[in-house]
């Protein structure tokens, strides 16, 4: 086991072992430990993220993450590690799916569904096929893992027909865990197969069909299981469903069924199961009568095994009774006969070169026999099973890619390892030699792209151990050569094992064993026993038994054994049996090549190899699913057993080829935002983010090879992030203690200051009351307390002497008794201890003599036999001459030394002496003391015994008086209690009589008031209920018509292709096709709507990035904008050409008219004027379309060019209004003038007389020719900037020119270029670049240049309404005069009704409706469609046309759901249209006569109500239309905000600083990309709001709805958010919270500013809030425990909890969330009645209502403009 530890002495270089604190005590360790990771990557989501990569960090990242998380899934670079936890957990809801959905891998926290969606992802991106490989041991949940793989990939890519394939596909799994899962010792529901299942997409990449591949199903187990094991499901769901009547024949008492002892498993229900397999067979199209016969199979299966074989008398025969019940109902229900199956169960034929004849069998081999046929049954029928479902799933649709869901069993090493276990783990080594291959290629790729110079890593290749399997003459081979041969065993095939492979280095003989092997496999060493190999790979069935089978009643029966291959010889038996194909255990000789089928391990092999080219043809994502314990308890972690399952499936291999690189890698943004602070200021003044960060690694890392510089990223070796942030959260605590510092001595001094001054006032008015209080107290008391003094003093004493002298007395006897028996227990004790003493002193120096002579007598004779054999080595020295030499040699120094030796001891035994007599006397003199002391004490005892008796009489004197005292002390407190519980009772009657008054009186004051709240809140919720239902509704009928439209347009499109015969385009090419064709497209007959085509340009530029003709295309289109061009130049001219002819119009005088000079010309200077303004304003206008032709501004700038001219046109209109109605008024003056001078003189004369009045001097003649002058001038002008115009144009054509002499230029470069070079280089270099850069440049000049047109479009339109205003004005006042009393007419007398043909109606509904753009009517009353049609319909109401009424009504109902249908995903025009839609239904209402709709109207309004029909029945109509656009609005508004949300609202830096980027692994965050151009700031979403808000305010929808727009906008703002920081944890921290606080109050500021308060936008924003405070709160004590309980109302107990599992510091000063704290919330929020989702609905709507709004505006007081083409509409 790994132990995290402390260091607890500072390490210095050079030693060799480190000082730890682990659990309170020091441990020394020998040898340097490995390092932890820094806390902030402690918990991290990938593996390859941390800092020092190795087992301890793995393991410990993976514990803190399922233990104290609760997260089961980690990444670990391309790998996703689940961990089973045995427990259900709520995250696998839909919900989850659809938030998993559309989201890169890297953006949320590690999930299966993550895995999913990037695989679906590659496929539609890549178009390659993919395929998702789930591996781990039994019981580590590998067939759940696949099974939620398919149910998202289901959900995300549904079927669109009506097929449901994707619920088929899902219903395949109920029956193959039926068929194939049992329950083991391991797992419960155990897969005992492998399969493979292919899923189909369309070109959509829609789920058109799935195909599934089953391997090695575990026959064995049918007719054998373990102690605690079951059979398969199937057969225990059959018996459960005994009960049914068609299953009544059933018994449970199996022999198949029984032999692993209880056959129940705690919270299965097998009964319930069995209905879920029964609907799985009729969802797939199993029919019942098919259904009935494969059950008729497996119970005849279970019969099977229950037959009774009885041995005869000579032991080697057996027979079956003819009566056996079992194998009577195996027969039946097999329909086969009975006869032919008991023989044949007991005899054997044997087929010879000359002869055959019949063998019986022993009691063994019949049993083998019934086995081998029980399991060839089942084997059958689970193929056919696959076989069926293969067939339904199956489609005819082509399939365009497909993704593959491997779920294959894991390495598997048991006590006894045999056949199945070696074709697993082969299997394995297969899978993990490709899985390592893959590793190695992404990081070369990885290193490649980001130009890092590629090293060689070593991994290993279990390519050794594959060829020893599967190699020629390996130990497949030999196994099949051996089961060729006639009397081949299993010792045989062995010792060839042992011949040919001893010498290989992943093969090994077992020291005590002949019949087992041993295999080094990658994970671990495995024995494998030989026993059964031969006949597992085998797999033999007698032949004769197989056609017994065959000649089944049972048609199914029969079709399970067609598709076998009938080898073996048949032969005829004498006459009176049947004819019977059999296959001897001795194969003929002349058969020997027609075998009845392969070899089980043959089989395996190639279905292996054909998996592998699969695997190797598609992109793979890897699940490895870990076991964390045995006792199948959840989330209870053994670390020996996840370190075995990590190194068996690859993972550690994985962080392994990771360290040897780089594995910690940063993008320059990232890198820059973490570790900005280490900077200095000058290094972050560059642009240049790579230099920064580069400048700022080189100055902390001195070491080069510890990082790399990429084009993208940075890399840094293991270790050096964590050095990294050392240094970094060493500076930021030094600033912190700083600041800290700071900020706490200024707050501390202020508030010094404050408190002091405070004190000082405070103190000087309290000290002068208390002086006063104390001196008057102090003069009241002080007599008091002389009185008192007395009196207590005597009473005191009195009560002290009397207590005293008893307490005297009582010690005194206590005294003397204690110390009575403390000296009798002394007395003894002493006796005791001398006796003790000399007893043992005696036994010692018995014991100690004993020894000692012993030990004497031992000494001598071991000293004489030493000394015997010294005298006899001495007496052989000293003969030698050579030693008396030695000894002499320092003879006398050591008699010297002898002599001092001597000396001393002397000494010593002269001073011992000395101190053994001191003692002596000493001791003597001790013991006469005590002896005088004991009889002292011996005489003062016998005077004392008379004291005594004395004593002891007081004593008990004193103890009667004591106790009678007491007993008069309990008599007085037993009356006190019984007063006092008296008196409690009264109390507390009192209490109660008081309480029920004032609950009564409460009760009766707000009963009435709450019953009424309660009961108007619940027809609240019912009223809501009730709308939501009913729009529910519409929206699914709304739905259904759009399906209905869709089938008929299929309808129409499978039509035309059968009367083309194969002319058939798809979307995706049809664009460039009909930019070929010389005929015009339905579909792109409008020239200036060029959107479409630009999109339609850029999908064929992607999917044909490789082909050359693009140029060509381009080229072409180019050309046809360059037409468009010239078609709008010219119609410009036109209307400069007929401008100032309306302006000559209006400077021509009325010549035939007598009025007033002076004040003609007045209003003529004024006109002039007027023209002249209107000449400038024009002058204005051109100067901005000329300027919009040459400039290349952004779309911004030309929006507000727009927007400043349409201000302007619409202000140049209002004053022409005015004008003219000044206009009219002199002309009607001028008119009353002439008629009163005709009455007084003659018409001639007075008009001679008037002409030279009023010319007399000429000033008409010289106005005229003015007013020319001003004419020509302005003509001039026009012509002038329509040449700068024309010039202009001409310069925009020669850049296009030059630019597409450019481009051939580039093109033919190229082409030169790429020549020279291979054809593949020129493929994925070369052109690929040219093309994409030239594409995009080109569509960046359509682009600009379709803007400048659409401008131009919109200005030419106001151009026309405005000249034709002028033109009308004019020709009005030439015409005046002989009209005048008609045109006050109509205006008198419009009713505010259009009248319009029959035959037009086709032409209104266009103009109106289907071609109306909303800019066409932006400049006139909102909402005027709605307002026609109503006055259209008034029309038809007043000539009582009913038929007109209904036509009307239905042609505009259907043209708008097709405006809307064309147009889904445009939000200004469905909001136009919702506008509209709300508009025409209020007029309905308005106008309808209903006397609760006209409370509001004017008079007028009164009579412009309807008179002849009653329109309920099309207003319903129109509300239910309204619902529908109000949903797809939303949908709009929803798709355009969504991919915005979470980066604007959690991701997004909108307080500098907060930003806490950690180190990713494999898997980057998308949101993290170079200089975060992929995210979205919370300004973004404002300005989208702001456009949504402008848009339906300009278009005139309600209040009431913009209100309930937003409000359902920010609920799914709030709820996507939430879902995100519930799925993220990496944005789950304090900075977040921040963040995230400061964001929602931006959006709240903005609600204000929009005056959106009372909508109920800002209730939506509840649940995030308190997100946002969760985060930023304390989580230590029980008391924030309690805070946030109060806190977060609106959070459910499992979101509140796993927002806290997913905190994370990011800060070294943060500290996580403790587990004990998470429990103590759980605690809290038991009493909560939460629903169980975690996550929000996010695309929950709430029920839209739409409240009546009359209007204002007359129906007489509404024009109609000419630009919407409705000239035939005539006014009444």
């Amino acid at each position: 086991d790994f132990l995290s530890a402390e260091i607890i002495k500072d390490y210095k270089e050079g030693d060799k072992s480190l000082h730890l604190k682990l659990e309170d005590e020091s441990k020394y360790c020998k040898e340097l430990p490995l390092l932890r990771n820094p806390d902030i990557l402690v918990g991290e989501n990938d593996l390859t993220a941390l800092s020092y990569l190795h087992e301890p960090a793995v393991l410990h990242n993976l514990k803190v993450r399922f233990l104290e998380s609760n997260h089961i899934y980690t990444y670990c670079g391309i790998v996703l590690v689940a961990i089973n936890p045995y427990e259900h957990l709520p995250i696998y809801e839909d919900d989850v799916i659809y938030a998993y959905s559309g989201q890169n891998v890297g953006d949320m926290d590690p999930h299966i569904f993550a895995v999913a969606e990037e695989a679906y992802k590659q496929m539609a991106r890549d178009e390659k096929n993919q395929s998702i490989i789930v591996s781990g041991e039994s019981g580590a949940g590998k067939t759940v893992s696949a099974k939620y793989v398919m149910r998202f990939l289901a959900t995300v890519g549904g079927s669109p027909s009506e097929t449901n394939i994707e619920a088929k596909v899902l219903a395949s799994s109920p029956i193959m865990e039926a068929f194939g899962n049992a329950k083991t010792t391991r797992n419960d529901n155990s897969s005992r197969f492998g399969k493979y299942i292919q899923i189909g997409f369309d070109k959509r990449y829609r789920i058109i069909g799935a195909n599934m591949r089953t391997y090695l199903l575990e026959k064995s187990r049918v007719v054998f299981q373990s102690e605690d094991e079951r059979n398969y499901r199937i057969f225990y769901q059959l018996c459960a469903s005994m009960n049914l009547p068609e299953f009544k024949d059933l018994g449970l008492n199996f022999f198949y069924t029984s032999q692993g002892g209880d056959t129940s498993i705690s919270g299965v229900d097998d009964a319930d199961d069995f209905e879920k397999t029964r609907h799985a067979f009729t969802l797939l199209g199993v029919k019942e009568s098919h259904q009935m016969t494969i059950f008729r199979i497996i119970a005849a299966i279970l019969h099977l095994g229950n037959l009774e074989i009885h041995v005869e008398s000579s032991k080697d025969t057996c027979t079956i009774l003819n009566e056996d019940e079992h194998l009577n109902n195996f027969c039946s229900l097999l329909g086969v006969d009975y006869s032919q199956m008991q023989h044949w169960l007991c005899h054997l034929k044997l087929v010879t070169t000359f002869e055959t004849y019949v063998k019986n069998m022993s009691w063994q081999q019949v049993v083998n026999t019934r086995d081998a046929l029980a399991k060839h049954i089942y084997s059958q029928l689970f193929k056919w099973i696959v076989q069926h479902i293969n067939k339904a799933l199956h489609t005819s649709v082509k399939q365009h890619s497909f993704i593959g869901v491997l779920d294959i069993y894991g390495f598997e090493t048991f006590e006894v390892n045999s056949f199945e276990q070696f074709c697993i783990n082969y299997a394995n080594e297969k899978l993990q030699q490709q899985f390592n291959l893959h590793v190695f290629k992404l990081e070369q790729e990885e290193y490649m792209k980001e130009g890092i110079p590629w090293t060689l890593i070593d991994f290993y290749d279990n390519q050794p151990c594959i060829d020893l399997i599967e190699a020629k003459l390996g130990i497949l081979d030999l196994l099949d050569e051996e089961c060729k041969v006639p009397k081949g065993t299993d010792q045989n095939w062995v010792q060839k094992l042992y011949n040919q492979h001893t010498r290989s280095q992943h093969f090994q003989k077992p020291r005590t064993s002949n019949t087992s092997f041993i295999i080094l496999h990658f994970a671990d060493k495995v024995k494998y026993e030989s026993e059964g190999f031969l006949e597992k790979n085998r797999d033999t069935v007698y032949e004769e038994q197989i056609n017994i089978l065959k000649a089944s009643k049972v048609k199914a029966v029969t079709s399970l054994f067609q598709d076998e291959n009938n080898a073996a010889p048949s032969t005829s038996i004498r006459k009176g049996t049947a004819k019977l194909s059999i296959r001897s255990t001795r194969p003929a000789i002349k058969s020997a090549n027609k075998e009845h089928k392969k070899t089980v391990g043959h089989q395996f092999r190639n279905s292996l190899h054909l998996l592998m080219e699969t695997l190797n043809t598609t992109t793979p994502h890897y699940v490895r699913c870990i076991k964390p314990n045995d006792e199948k308890l959840s989330f209870k972690f053994d670390p020996k057993r996840v370190v075995q399952q990590l190194r068996a499936c690859g993972v550690l291999e994985t962080i392994r080829i990771s360290a040897a690189g780089f594995p910690s890698r940063w993008s320059y943004h990232n890198f820059l935002n973490r570790y900005r602070v280490l900077m200095k200021k000058r290094d972050l003044s560059k642009k240049d983010k790579k230099q920064i960060c580069l400048t700022l690694v080189e100055e902390l890392i001195k070491d080069p090879d510890k990082f790399q510089v990429g084009h993208t990223k940075i890399f840094f070796r293991s270790g050096q992030v964590a050095y990294l942030e050392k240094v970094r959260a060493a500076k930021l605590r030094a600033a912190t203690i700083m600041i800290q510092k700071t900020v706490r001595g200024w707050l501390q001094r202020v508030k010094y200051k404050r408190l002091r001054q405070a004190a000082i006032v405070i103190q000087r008015y309290t000290r002068g009351f208390l002086a006063r209080r104390l001196a008057e107290h102090l003069r009241r008391t002080r007599a008091a307390i002389i009185f008192q003094k007395q009196y207590r003093m005597l009473r005191i004493f009195r009560a002290f002497q009397g207590i005293r002298s008893a307490t005297i007395t009582i010690q005194a006897f206590a005294r003397g008794m204690f110390v009575r028996r403390i000296y009798h227990k002394i007395l003894v004790e002493h006796k005791a201890t001398i006796l003790q003493k000399y007893a043992r002193g005696w036994l010692a120096r018995t014991h100690f003599h004993r020894i000692r002579s012993a030990t004497i007598v031992l000494q001598c004779y071991y000293r004489c036999m030493k000394a015997r054999q010294e005298l006899k080595a001495l007496k052989i020295e000293a003969r030698s001459a050579q030693h008396l030499k030695k000894l002499n040699i320092g003879m006398e120094n050591k008699v010297v030394q002898l002599q001092r030796k001597i000396d001393e001891q002397n000494k010593e035994y002269k001073l011992l002496n000395e101190q053994l007599s001191a003692l002596t006397s000493a001791h003597s003199s001790e013991v006469e003391k005590l002896k005088k002391e004991l009889v002292q004490y011996k005489q003062s005892h016998q005077g004392d015994d008379s004291q005594l008796l004395s004593f002891q009489e007081e004593l008990e004197h004193l103890r009667l008086e004591l106790e009678k005292a007491h007993g008069e002390r309990k008599v007085v407190e037993d009356t006190y209690m019984k007063e006092k519980d008296l008196l409690r009772k009264v109390r507390l009657k009192f209490t109660s009589e008081m309480k029920i008054i004032f609950f009564f009186f409460s009760y009766f004051k707000d009963g009435f008031t709450q019953s009424m709240i309660e009961e108007n809140g619940q027809m609240k919720k019912e009223l809501e209920e009730e709308r939501s239902r009913y729009q529910n509704l519409v929206k699914e009928y709304s739905r259904l018509e759009h399906s209905y439209d869709n089938l008929q347009d299929e309808m129409i499109l499978m039509k035309v292709t059968k009367q083309t015969a194969g002319h058939r385009r798809s979307p995706s090419n049809q664009s460039s096709l009909e930019s070929d064709s010389n005929y015009p497209s339905a579909s792109t007959s409008e020239i200036g709507d060029t959107e479409d085509v630009i999109q339609q340009m850029e999908i064929g530029v992607e999917k044909a990035a490789m082909d050359m003709t693009v140029f060509l295309k381009l080229q072409k289109r180019v050309r046809e904008l360059e037409q468009e061009r010239k078609k709008l130049q010219t119609e410009i001219e036109k209307t400069e050409q007929d401008l100032p002819l309306g302006l000559a119009f209006v400077g021509e005088p009325v010549l035939g008219a007598d009025f007033d000079a002076h004040s003609f010309l007045s209003k003529r200077q004024e006109l002039e004027s007027e023209n002249k303004k209107l000449k400038n304003e024009l002058n204005e206008l051109r100067k901005a379309i000329a300027d919009g032709a040459t400039q290349n501004s952004s779309s911004s700038d030309v929006q507000d060019r727009y927007n400043l001219l349409l201000n302007q046109l619409k202000s140049a209109n209002e004053e022409l209004e005015v004008r003219k109605e000044e206009v009219l008024i002199l002309r009607t003056q001028i008119m009353k003038a002439a008629q009163q001078k005709g009455t007084e003189k003659n018409t001639v004369t007075e008009r001679t007389e008037d002409w030279g009045y009023l010319n007399e001097d000429g000033e008409l003649g010289l106005a005229y020719q003015g007013l020319k002058q001003v004419a020509r001038l302005l003509e001039a002008q026009l012509q002038d900037q329509r040449r700068e115009h024309e010039e202009e144009v001409e310069a925009l054509k020669k850049q296009v020119d030059a630019m597409k002499e450019e481009m051939e230029k580039q093109q033919q470069a190229v082409l030169q270029t790429t020549l020279q070079l291979s054809p593949k280089v020129q493929v994925e270099f070369g052109i690929q670049q040219e093309i994409t850069r030239l594409t995009n440049e080109n569509l960046d000049l359509k682009e600009m240049l379709e803007n400048l047109e659409s401008n131009e479009m919109k200005l030419k339109k106001q151009l026309k309404f405005y000249v034709k205003k002028v033109k009308d004005s004019a020709l009005g006042w030439q015409h005046e005069s002989k009209m005048q009393a008609v045109v006050q007419r109509k205006e008198k007398d419009f009713q505010g009704m259009l009248e319009y043909f029959k035959e037009d109606e086709p032409l209104l509904i266009q103009n109106l409706i289907i071609d109306l753009k909303p800019q066409a009517v932006s400049a006139t009353v909102p909402c005027l469609p709605a307002y026609i049609l109503c006055m259209c319909i008034r029309h038809a109401d007043y000539i009582s046309d009913d038929q007109k009424v209904h036509s009307l009504l239905t042609s505009s109902i259907n043209g708008i759901k097709k405006v809307l249908k064309k147009h889904n995903n445009d939000f200004e025009m469905t909001s136009f249209w919702l506008a509209n839609t709300c508009r025409l239904l209020h007029c309905l209402k308005q106008y309808s006569g209903d006397e609760g709709f006209m409370t509001q109207n004017t008079p007028k309004q009164n009579e412009h109500c309807l008179k002849n029909f009653d329109l309920t029945e099309y207003r319903q109509v129109l509300s239910h239309l309204s619902i529908q656009i109000y949903q797809q609005l939303i949908k709009v508004a929803e798709g355009i905000l969504q991919p915005m949300i979470a980066s604007a609202m959690l991701e997004n830096e909108s307080i500098q600083g907060l930003s806490s980027v950690k180190s990713m692994g494999y898997r980057n965050r998308s949101s993290s990309m170079a200089d975060g151009d992929s995210s979205y700031s919370l300004d973004a979403v404002i300005r989208q709001l702001n456009m949504f808000h402008s848009i339906m305010c300009d278009q005139g929808l309600d209040p009431e709805i913009v209100q309930q727009i937003f409000r359902q906008l920010f609920y799914m703002i709030s709820a996507i958010t939430l879902n995100n920081l519930l799925l993220r944890k990496d944005v789950c921290s304090w900075s977040t919270g921040m963040q995230l606080r400061f964001n929602i109050n931006q959006l709240e500021e903005w609600l204000h500013g929009k005056n959106l308060q009372q909508s109920g936008a800002a209730q939506t924003l509840e649940p995030l809030i308190q997100a946002a405070q969760l985060l930023q709160l304390k989580k230590k004590t029980s008391e924030d425990a309690e805070a946030i309980c109060s806190l977060c109302t609106s959070l459910t107990t499992q979101q509140i909890v796993k927002i806290l599992n997913l905190y994370t510091p990011m800060h070294e000063f943060e500290e996580r969330v403790t587990v004990a704290f998470i429990r103590n919330i759980q605690t809290h929020l038991q009493e909560r009645k939460d629903p169980p989702q975690l996550l929000l609905d996010f695309k929950h709507m709430f029920p839209v209502l739409f409240p009546f709004n009359p209007s204002s505006i007359t129906m007489d007081s509404i024009h109609l403009p000419a630009s919407l083409n409705l000239e035939f509409l005539r006014k009444v």
